[in-house]
């Protein structure tokens, strides 16, 4: 059930207006059919005792050989009147909410000794009429019989000579709730709601997204420019905390690359001092053991202060043509000899640092060149990524160490040594640079030999 519910933040907002907008409204109409129903009856009870008390008196107070043309007079399709010597049984009397305010209103409208012998009940007219009402009212049976939907009001007053005067009002029920103009009133309520909600809460979440799309671009290029603070107080907030968290990222690459650069120089200097030393030496191996060492320590420091630059560069983003980029590397390679090929592929446009992503491609290919003898890049395109491969035919790379030779200054001792390798730095600033885009470096052995570097960046 889960799968169908919807996964953004804006659509679960939605998601839990809406539901509360549906419950709200089926509660409301119950609410309002219900009273609505219940005041309708009532209200027309009140009507129609009004006419039983007036024509309770009249009666009464009639001659009673006046009675019975009175009774057949005042008869109509909502009131039937009838006399009859017998006490009539008035089905379900008190049994109704009704019953009370309607026996109450109608006693206070008659006389006394009419109103200590009132009989009455709010019934439904989709009963059976009381059998005593049948015969005295033949003509009820028919047509209450029609009235489906209807209720009816009975009431029985004993009159001062004895006889008994029966009343049957038809009291119409509210009807459909759901009336055509009901619906579209609820329809156009929904409508303006649900649509002041979709805008209400788009306006409240944008920040959100805006938020979302600077983590992202802040995971490529550091130096991006911050988020505005705007929206809610809260977002306000998250937005500052944020551009703080941004501004100590940039000074802490600030602060080690300038001690890097610091170490490199103060390094220097005494190197430099063991060199001129050396070389005052006699011609020796010794001497020249001494001269190596010193040339290692000397590419380690400049390796290392270049791990640091690269990984603080600030150079922005331009859409690159990536096949053409490769091209041109693959063809300054090759100028000098080296056996490097691209595999042809369609052109692809990204955005990405041109620079630090040429130097990425050179790591890859300057260690593809140095332990598998040739080198092949090729561009793998998708909508979600670009993937740029290169290939060697070279020994591999054991399974449980894939991963560590991405990290800084991690050399395999037995293939790849200080004698043939650098600093261990390589792949360590093509990760870096890969990173910077968002994306990774990722290090597999061929199934027919060799080993494939593949960068994935997303687009």
């Amino acid at each position: 059930m889960t799968r169908w519910l919807p996964r953004t933040l804006v659509g679960q907002m939605i998601a839990i207006l809406l539901g509360g907008l549906l419950f709200s409204h089926l509660v409301t109409s119950w609410i309002y059919s219900s009273d609505r129903d219940q005041a309708l009856r009532t209200v027309g009870g009140f009507a129609a005792t009004q006419r039983i008390a007036n024509l309770a008196r009249l009666i009464d107070e009639a001659p009673v050989d006046w009675r019975d043309r009175i009774v057949s007079a005042a008869s109509d399709p909502t009131l039937r009147v009838a006399l009859s010597a017998q006490a009539p049984f008035v089905a379900g009397a008190g049994s109704d909410d009704a019953d009370f305010p309607i026996r109450r209103y109608l006693a206070g409208q008659l006389p006394d000794a009419l109103a200590s012998r009132l009989r009455i009940a709010v019934t439904g007219a989709k009963g059976p009429l009381a059998p005593q009402l049948q015969h005295s009212m033949p003509m009820m049976g028919p047509w209450m019989h029609g009235a489906m939907g209807w209720r009816s009001l009975q009431a029985a007053v004993q009159l001062s000579n004895g006889q008994w005067l029966s009343f049957v009002a038809a009291l119409p029920d509210a009807g459909p709730s759901a009336s055509w103009q009901f619906m579209v009133a609820m329809v156009f309520m929904s409508v303006i709601v649900v649509f002041t909600s979709i805008w209400a809460v788009r306006r409240v979440t944008a920040p959100l997204g805006i938020l979302a799309r600077a983590a992202e671009h802040l995971g490529r290029d550091v130096n991006a420019p911050p988020v505005a603070e705007v929206g809610s107080s809260e977002m306000r907030q998250a937005a500052h905390a944020f551009n703080e968290m941004q501004g100590r990222l940039q000074r802490l690459l600030q602060n080690r690359t300038r001690i890097l650069a610091a170490l490199s120089h103060d390094l220097r200097t005494p190197l430099t001092l063991l060199r001129l030393r050396i070389e005052g030496l006699p011609e020796g191996e010794e001497r020249e053991r001494m001269l190596a060492n010193i040339g290692e320590l000397d590419s380690m420091i400049e390796g290392t202060l270049r791990f640091a630059r690269d990984e603080a560069a600030a150079e922005p983003l331009r859409k690159t043509d990536l096949t053409a980029l490769m091209a041109a590397i693959v063809d300054d390679m090759a100028d000098v000899g080296l056996p490097v090929t691209l595999v042809a592929s369609a052109p692809v446009v990204l955005e990405c640092h041109p620079s630090g992503l040429r130097r990425a491609v050179v790591n890859l290919l300057d260690n593809a060149l140095k332990y598998g003898k040739s080198a092949r890049v090729s561009l793998i395109a998708s909508p979600k990524d670009v993937k740029i491969a290169v290939d060697d035919e070279g020994p591999g790379i054991p399974q449980d160490e894939l991963a560590n030779v991405l990290e800084p200054f991690y050399r395999l001792e037995q293939s790849r040594n200080r004698e043939t390798g650098g600093a261990g730095l390589g792949l360590a600033i093509a990760q870096t640079v890969a990173q910077a885009h968002g994306g990774q470096i990722t290090l597999t052995n061929r199934p027919g030999g060799g080993l494939r570097a593949e960068i994935s960046l997303p687009r």
